[in-house]
């Protein structure tokens, strides 16, 4: 399926945090009352910015950046939408996401994961031999502060434009750590860093372990030479950890399904008309050995439609807790002045015609994963995972 199609072109299915972009598509923006049929923005509107400009400009006694007042305009108007993850994106924001989609990029090297509900932000994954690595930051550190301003229930994109920068510059990060949420305070000093999306490693018993951070442009790549590499080295069994993947470009993780499942569906879309687009898997590839999927709360979205199309095809069992249950596309809209919007145009089902929106993806392994103080390195639901793949494998007979 890769590169034979261009599926939602520009879609995303990032939940809590990813900024990934597969392409943008210009277009102007207009919205319209659904109730009176007329503009959103009429005379009367624009009538009541003037006269609110004229009140600051006579009364308010702080200092006044238009531009910022006008950037204020424009996210409110998106914001209007009560929906989380329709977003408006100034210059500096916009590049950002310009940025994360090549690869590389200035900033501290670690992966920011937004509950959409609690608006807390959460260190899903320290890249190895990073600025964030060494300036001490760890996975699962909960974001406090940025340079001494608290960020929780701050809009993601905008948090990310204060930690990413020039080489060599600095970036001073408040995180609360473990369970008794220890205030740690570190300086990292910024630097070029290439997105790691895929770690992989051969386990015990020849059982291939795949973690996937993101679905970002790189990671197809990575996933495939990881497949490849476990394979070469005779392959029994694979794990793959989509736990805390907040999810990404929807391309991408359709392709990465492609080497998985048989030919058939992988997942549809329709939007606001009920216009249905597909995705679908050829039968170049298949995986068939025993495979186990790990999730957790924050698995969304392309995580989801990953998990989805594994467990409607039967071709591995998902290991862990309810996923977060996001099942809409968002598409990012250039505005043609440097800045540009994100907005919800469509729901997606897996190939079942499974909607999870607001539910998530129950998996048909239930564990919760319990801490192991003695032990930080122990992960009781790898190894349900790994015992899932075991006794599948004695089932198994070559002939």
């Amino acid at each position: 399926m890769k590169n034979k199609k261009g599926f939602l072109q520009g879609a995303l299915c990032g939940a809590l945090a990813m900024l990934l972009v597969a392409g943008l598509v210009s277009c102007g923006l207009k919205m319209k009352d659904s109730g009176s049929g007329k503009d959103a923005v009429d005379s009367s509107t624009q009538k009541k910015v003037s006269e609110l400009k004229e009140l600051i400009d006579q009364n308010y006694m702080g200092d006044v950046d238009e531009k910022q007042l006008e950037e204020g305009i424009y996210k409110g108007f998106i914001s209007g939408l009560d929906d989380p993850y329709s977003v408006y994106y100034d210059e500096e924001e916009t590049k950002s996401l310009y940025e994360t989609t090549e690869g590389e990029y200035q900033g501290i090297g670690a992966v920011l994961s937004q509950n959409m509900n609690t608006g807390i932000i959460t260190l899903v994954q320290i890249y190895d031999d990073s600025p964030a690595m060494k300036a001490g930051l760890k996975d699962n550190d909960i974001l406090y502060k940025v340079n001494g301003e608290e960020v929780t229930g701050v809009e993601l994109t905008e948090v990310v434009s204060h930690i990413k920068g020039e080489k060599g510059t600095t970036v001073e990060m408040t995180v609360l750590r473990g369970a008794d949420n220890e205030e740690v305070t570190v300086t990292a000093t910024r630097d070029t860093v290439e997105a790691q999306t895929v770690k992989y490693r051969m386990m015990d018993g020849q059982i291939g372990y795949v973690s996937v951070s993101e679905f970002d442009s790189v990671t197809y790549d990575q996933y495939q030479k990881a497949l490849k590499d476990l394979e070469g080295q005779g392959m029994k069994g694979l794990v793959v950890d989509l736990r805390n993947n907040p999810g990404g470009n929807l391309n991408t993780v359709c392709d990465m399904l492609d080497l998985m499942l048989p030919k058939g569906l992988i997942v549809y879309t329709e939007d606001k008309d009920g216009n249905r687009q597909e995705a679908s898997s050829d039968d170049e590839n298949q995986f068939t050995l025993p495979l186990a999927v790990l999730v957790n709360g924050n698995s969304a979205s392309a995580s989801e439609i990953y998990a989805g199309a594994i467990q409607d095809y039967g071709i591995g069992d998902i290991v862990g807790t309810q996923t977060y249950g996001k099942g809409v596309v968002q598409q990012i809209f250039d505005l043609k002045d440097d800045t540009c919007v994100k907005l919800t145009i469509a729901k997606y089902f897996t190939p079942k015609g499974r909607s999870i929106n607001g539910k998530g993806i129950t998996p048909d392994i239930e564990v919760e994963y319990e801490a192991d103080e003695n032990n930080p390195e122990a992960d009781n639901q790898l190894d349900k995972a790994v015992e899932t793949i075991k006794n599948k494998q004695i089932g198994r007979a070559h002939v």
